[in-house]
């Protein structure tokens, strides 16, 4: 049987093998604000959050109370021992975060697409102890998410940590950020012994989607969960629509079903072990049937060649994608995979076949 990799000593530490919680506001907004959140939650969450600076999309909204916020979280640590975590953009803000003792900062969306600020950031941080976690970039670049981790690693930064917030889209889609799943589990697979953090607030932006969100997380293996919280969320000063109340996040947290990683039974070894040679023996079938459909597309090629056609028809690739949704639909396979799975094949074949006719 395959070993489970072990996460980081620091952060099974932390946690005792739980999903690690961290919960608060997005933003701290008055010294009474932050410490009513914070008492409200200190039995469910593990680390208290709160946005002292706000980086906006535009101008005009609430930007943060700033450095004057951080001496509001230390009353919280003072008063309830929670541990605290806040973002950082700047080597300004990080130096401001460890003269107050913050515990955890993060590097937000809007900063890991610029590697030059995480570069600051990491020259800001070296040499201390504290836990440093990157949230993904806005867009869906996997590389860029790993290059700022790997700049963080390279100041010698050992605590250190993924946070998943989802990704930007043009398109109207469901949630505010779409989560891109096959991303972070891409990450996972590249960094198993690294924390990996959901949060559901950003992706969502909808605080009734929590729950759900929060869930398929768990689902696939995430560490654990950030989640926005205020007592008076509709009156909150940034992002009103994801916050959930203290109430609310103590029901999502007790509704969470945490699912074990293995199961050593012998039943249930023996049945997957059926069930995924059964996967690699179709697996294998669909690579010699691809195999076949690509040569097929050389001798389409040639011919196309011959008689001097286009490489791209159009019409016919139409034909074949509403073809390939409706029998898709048929056979309970949803709309998406079906379109990215033909494209994929589609564009290799087109490929192929501009190698024929154009060789270089």
């Amino acid at each position: 049987m395959t070993k489970v990799n072990e996460k980081a000593l620091w952060f099974k530490d932390l946690t005792a093998n739980k999903p690690l919680l961290i919960a608060g506001p997005c933003s701290a907004e008055t010294p009474q604000q932050v410490l009513e959140v914070a008492h409200a939650i200190k039995n469910t969450a593990k680390i208290f959050r709160a946005g002292i600076w706000k980086p906006r999309t535009r101008p005009g909204g609430f930007e943060g109370v700033g450095a004057i916020g951080l001496k509001w979280l230390q009353q919280v640590k003072a008063e309830t021992g929670m541990l605290l975590a806040t973002e950082v953009a700047t080597a300004e803000h990080v130096n401001l975060a460890l003269a107050h003792d913050i515990d955890m900062l993060w590097i937000g969306a809007r900063t890991t697409v610029n590697p030059f600020a995480v570069q600051e950031i990491a020259d800001a941080l070296k040499g201390t102890n504290k836990m440093v976690f990157i949230k993904n970039p806005v867009n869906p670049d996997l590389s860029l998410w790993i290059g700022g981790f790997e700049r963080l690693q390279n100041a010698g930064i050992e605590k250190l940590g993924f946070i998943h917030r989802g990704f930007s889209s043009y398109e109207k889609v469901k949630y505010r950020n779409n989560p891109e799943w096959q991303i972070p589990i891409d990450l996972q697979i590249r960094f198993p012994e690294v924390p990996l953090i959901n949060d559901p607030s950003h992706i969502t932006g909808n605080r009734n989607l929590i729950q759900h969100v929060a869930q398929k997380a768990l689902d696939l293996n995430f560490d654990g969960l950030m989640i926005e919280t205020h007592c008076t969320p509709d009156l909150a000063w940034s992002d009103a629509a994801q916050q959930v109340t203290p109430q609310q996040l103590n029901n999502i947290v007790t509704n969470l079903v945490q699912r074990d990683l293995i199961n050593e039974e012998d039943s249930y070894v023996h049945q997957m072990q059926l069930f995924r040679t059964q996967i690699d023996e179709i697996d294998t079938q669909i690579l010699n049937l691809l195999k076949n459909r690509m040569q097929i597309a050389d001798e389409i090629g040639l011919l196309k060649k011959a008689k001097n056609v286009s490489v791209l028809q159009p019409e016919r690739w139409q034909e074949v994608l509403v073809k390939m949704r409706r029998e898709g639909k048929e056979n309970k396979l949803g709309e998406v995979f079906i379109t990215s799975l033909f494209k994929a094949i589609h564009d290799e074949s087109i490929t192929r076949q501009d190698h024929i006719i154009n060789p270089k």
